[in-house]
């Protein structure tokens, strides 16, 4: 069984990812973090999955993912995924 990823999309300068964050490393969950000002593919990636808009924070666990989640609704898709 191949490992389950989280991408965390979002900005340094933007409270809603710094709280995403913070959030996933006070529980120890490994995660990826990109910028999305800062790195072009990032960016991309996010657009691709909003009709060309940049929409962030966005997270992706497995094949899903959300935009702007509130920390139950980042729960929620992480226990789905055992990930909790």
């Amino acid at each position: 069984m191949s490992k389950i990823v989280i991408k965390l999309y979002g900005t340094g300068w933007c409270s809603k990812s710094a709280n995403l964050r913070n959030y996933l490393q006070s529980k120890w969950i490994e995660f990826e973090d990109y910028n999305v000002e800062t790195d072009q593919k990032a960016a991309e990636d996010v657009k691709n999955l909003y009709q060309g808009k940049l929409k962030f924070p966005t997270v992706i666990i497995g094949d899903e993912h959300l935009k702007n989640p509130s920390i139950p609704e980042l729960n929620a898709l992480l226990e789905k995924y055992q990930l909790l």
